[in-house]
This record gives structure tokens, C-alpha cells and sequence, in this order.
């Protein structure tokens, strides 16, 4: 069975946002845009995700849209829903007090427990947001895409997330900017402290096992233009500051069981708080 983009939708600005994000990802994909609507009984819930699908029909004409209207718990019917899909699109909040966005607890119980990629897509999110200028600087959405932005543990890198973000990039033929952040070595001193030599001796090194770790992905995908980007920092700063121009930014989830249950770890999290563009969550063991 064809595997679909599925969007959520409870009528919110985020949402009808994350539909008409996934509408044109679907597009891309060439596979069908699946809305969910997971509400209580109403009728006003029933005209939901039929209005909405009409909408897309129009705007999109080449998509196929099926919707899917489920009475259940939001957070258990839609990361169902998720792990049947190719990716589930999610919607989330505007800024928070302290600056960052606010992540709803559907939006994270489904990106902590989906096995397929979650994508989170703000409110207000136009298709030219994730396009360059134009030649007379007007955001506008026929121009050339932004960069898919992939942060990266060159420590355990995994092929999941690796293929999601080439293929990405690939699909919208723009480039790709691999991120890794890296940290000093254990006991080093500061480079403005007398230690230049080894802190350039180490970043050389980081920078090597970056390149030859994306080789065979280069050779898989000749088409996509690949940025190196290996800097000293954390790795959820590092990969904050990249992403400051992207159309889409990819971090990785590992999928873990312990007594705390599932988590999305340090760095997704201060992408999905702080990153302005749609953000990919993409587990993988």
C-alpha cells in the first residue's frame, strides 16, 4: 500500500498550516496527502477536514487528498496515524514568553513515540518562506529553494537519517548543508590561551572524518550539492546558527526504551524550540 503524507488538523492556524506544508511536500513526493482530523463529535468537526481537503484540491490540483476523521486520543491516534504514513506534519505554536516557540504535548508525545519522520511546521509557515529572494529580492515561492539543513553525529551517524535528508534535498533540487558540532578535546586548553596548534589540529581532524563520512552519499546522490559545516560548539548551537536560512532542517531521534519512556533528546528539542523553518525529526536506532 502507497504510503502517504499525513497532516493533522484540529482547525488551528498551525494546523491548517502544517496541511498546506504537507499538500506541497506530497506534491514533491508524488505521494498522496492523507488530512486527520482527531476530534470529539460535532458536527462542526465533520465539515473540518472536508473543507480543508477542498482547499488543497484547488490550490493543489495534482495531489490526491483522502481524509480521515478518528474520535481517540489525539496523541495515540495521530502517532497511529504517523507510523503509517511516510512522514507525519505536524503544526506548532507561535513564540513563547522567553522567545522560543511553544511545543504543544501532542505534537511531542507523537515526534517522541512516532518510528516514522515528524515534521513540525509553525504557524503562519508561506511557501516562499522556504525559498530564496528573488532577483528583485521579493520572497517568492518560484524562486530557487533554501538549503536542507542536517545536523549530524558523526559519532553514530545512521543511514536513515542520511537518506531522509539527501532525499529531501534531492526532491527539491537545492543543496544540502551537513552540520556537526564538536566539542574541544577532554583536558585541552583554549586556543586564545596558547593552545591554536592543536585546537586547528583537532577541527582538521573533525572536519576529515566529516568528509569521508559523506562520501558514499555524494556518490549516491550526484546531484545534490553538499555543504560541510564542522564547528566547535554545541552541538544544539552549532546547528541552531545554520539553520538560520533553511528550508528545512533535519535532526535525528534515537529510539530508546527506558523507565522515563520516550524522549527526543537535547539538540531536537532546542532545534524544535528555536528554529524558525519546518523541522524534520527522524528516529532511527
Amino acid at each position: 500500500m502507497t504510503r502517504t503524507v499525513t497532516a493533522g488538523l484540529d482547525g488551528s492556524p498551525e494546523s491548517r498550516a502544517a496541511v498546506e506544508w504537507a499538500a506541497r511536500e506530497a506534491g514533491l513526493r508524488h505521494l498522496p496527502l492523507k488530512i486527520v482530523n482527531v476530534r470529539e463529535p460535532g458536527p462542526a468537526a465533520d465539515d473540518l477536514p472536508r473543507e480543508a481537503a477542498e482547499g488543497v484540491r484547488l490550490r493543489h490540483p495534482g495531489v490526491e487528498v483522502v481524509t480521515d476523521r478518528l474520535t481517540a486520543d489525539p496523541a495515540e491516534a495521530l502517532t497511529e496515524a504517523a507510523d503509517a504514513a511516510e512522514l507525519m506534519v505536524l503544526g506548532s505554536h507561535g513564540l513563547g514568553a522567553v522567545g522560543g516557540f511553544l511545543l504543544g504535548s501532542v505534537s511531542l508525545t507523537v515526534i517522541a513515540r512516532a518510528e516514522r519522520p515528524v515534521v513540525l511546521v509553525r504557524a503562519g509557515e508561506q511557501a516562499a518562506d522556504e525559498h530564496r529572494p528573488d532577483p528583485a529580492g521579493v520572497p517568492s515561492a518560484a524562486a530557487p529553494f533554501r538549503p536542507v539543513v542536517l545536523g549530524l553525529d558523526t559519532g553514530a551517524p545512521d543511514d536513515t537519517l542520511l537518506e531522509f535528508a539527501f532525499a529531501a534535498a534531492a526532491c527539491r533540487d537545492t543543496a544540502l548543508r551537513v552540520v556537526h558540532g564538536w566539542n574541544e578535546p577532554h583536558g585541552s586548553v583554549h586556543p586564545l590561551q596558547g593552545d591554536a596548534g592543536e585546537h586547528a589540529s583537532h577541527a582538521r581532524g573533525q572536519a576529515t572524518v566529516l568528509t569521508e563520512l559523506l562520501r558514499p552519499w555524494r556518490q549516491k546522490f550526484p546531484d545534490v550539492q553538499v555543504i560541510e559545516a564542522s564547528r566547535c560548539g554545541s552541538a544544539a548551537r552549532v546547528l541552531v546558527g545554520a539553520a538560520r536560512d533553511a528550508a528545512l532542517v533535519v535532526v535525528g531521534r534515537r529510539v530508546r526504551t527506558g523507565p522515563l519512556g520516550a524522549r527526543i533528546g537535547h539538540v531536537a528539542h532546542a532545534v524544535l524550540h528555536h528554529v524558525e523553518a519546518p523541522v524534520a525529526v527522524v528516529p532511527h536506532t
